[in-house]
């Protein structure tokens, strides 16, 4: 044990002197070259690597706390990582099964992955009882390299002070325990273990026969190793392959929907990376949902907020719509309904100038774009939207690339089968 403590003050040490010296190029960057802030600081991030991508990941996502320039030139900053030599990620097994025999354990395990990101590397395999799983497992040093950053957060946060003077309603210091919350859960696989087992409870809890999630073998998982069972079936973004399988594509687009929307009235935490790699399409026409690495935790009220929200928006009622923006964010002063109301009918009159049907579906950014004009307005006026909230946003953006897919000549949002709002028990477990 004191060896390994050793070796990872080396790698610290090591890791302090990499980032100095990445630090050191953006500024002779800096100098040379003339790039914008925002340019500069996304361009860095993706050289230092893992950490802070999720970092420039957590500012594409928080446009609440961030100035638009930064929020638009980090949703660039893509998480592109080498697939590891299989010798790796065997060292990763063998530490945290120590004194069993991989052979023990696993029949076989392809060498070659079926993933790779920044944290983890996801192989297939099959147990010594003859299940097929995957195993996802994290990468050698990962929670070394992620703990060092952290540390350097700080002193980074004193460099964002100066380059992001409109950071208003949150301390620096409550940014870094966000980001230090994030990211500490993402590399702890025993709690992604417990989002899935939440979210196959509210499946169970709420009858829904159609979607599931993998099962989880928690005799062969711990915090750096999950081995799931493995589910066979295609992405939503593949028209023809998923023909194949339903005679109705928009029904496969609907019940993955509402299977989300009920998870945020009724589970502990919704899936909050539900991409076209995090949802297929099965073999016996159930939809899967995988990787619950990345979760949020939103007040039913919240999104019941957010519904009231788009209603009053389709009636154009500004009223309402300020009232439920309240709802929605939070704030220590009192507000003027009447001024908010202008600022969001200035907002949105040209939106709705088009056609008010139209506004989830044409444009992809174009939702995008409307959360930071609705979290500048907010901000205008003392309000504060949770950090999750923006997680919505960008599953809905999600959304929409299915319905372009799947249901390119339909007006999902007007579908009388889409429940984007769920009745709910008062004493379910599952409330938050």
């Amino acid at each position: 044990m004191h060896k390994k403590q050793i070796m990872a003050g080396f790698r610290s040490v090591a890791r302090i002197g990499e980032t100095a010296f990445v630090a050191a190029k953006a500024g002779i960057r800096y100098a040379t070259d003339k790039p914008s802030n925002a340019v500069l600081m996304r361009q860095t991030f993706e050289e230092l690597g893992s950490t802070y991508i999720k970092l420039g990941q957590f500012i594409a996502s928080t446009p609440s706390l961030f100035p638009r320039e930064y929020v638009e030139e980090f949703q660039k900053c893509l998480d592109k990582t080498p697939v590891l030599p299989f010798s790796y990620i065997e060292q990763v097994l063998k530490e945290e099964f120590e004194g069993q025999s991989l052979d023990q354990i696993f029949k076989s395990i392809d060498q070659k992955p079926l993933a790779s990101a920044s944290i983890a590397q996801v192989h297939a395999a099959v147990l010594k009882t003859g299940e097929n799983v995957v195993i996802k497992v994290q990468k050698p040093n990962v929670e070394t390299i992620l703990y060092t950053d952290l540390g350097v957060v700080h002193l980074i946060s004193k460099m964002l002070e100066k380059a992001l003077p409109k950071i208003k309603f949150a301390s620096l210091s409550d940014i870094t325990d966000e980001i230090r919350r994030r990211m500490v859960r993402e590399v702890d696989f025993i709690e992604e273990a417990q989002n899935l087992e939440d979210f196959v409870q509210y499946l169970q809890a709420s009858q829904n026969q159609y979607a599931t999630a993998p099962k989880v073998y928690h005799q062969y998982s711990t915090r750096r190793v999950l081995t799931m069972q493995r589910l066979y079936g295609v992405p939503l973004t593949d028209f023809d392959v998923v023909k194949k399988y339903s005679k109705d594509p928009s029904q496969v687009l609907i019940t993955t929907m509402n299977t989300w929307f009920g998870s945020l009235m009724m589970c502990k935490s919704f899936h909050a990376d539900l991409h076209a790699g995090n949802v297929m399409l099965l073999e016996d026409g159930r939809i899967g949902f995988i990787d619950f690495g990345i979760v949020g935790q939103l007040e039913p009220e919240v999104w019941m907020a957010c519904m009231q929200f788009m209603d009053a928006l389709q009636q154009t009622n500004y009223q309402e719509m300020a009232k439920n923006m309240l709802k929605m964010g939070m704030t220590k002063q009192n507000i003027d309904i009447d001024r908010l109301a202008k600022d969001i009918e200035r907002l949105f009159s040209g939106v709705l100038s088009t056609d008010p049907q139209e506004l989830l579906g044409n444009k992809p950014n174009e939702l995008n774009d409307i959360m930071l004009d609705m979290v500048s307005v907010g901000e205008r006026h003392g309000i504060r939207f949770p950090s999750d909230f923006a997680l919505l946003f960008k599953q809905m953006l999600y959304f929409d690339r299915f319905m372009r897919v799947l249901a390119p000549y339909s007006d999902i949002y007007a579908d009388s089968r889409l429940k984007m709002l769920h009745d709910i028990e008062p004493d379910s477990k599952f409330i938050h």
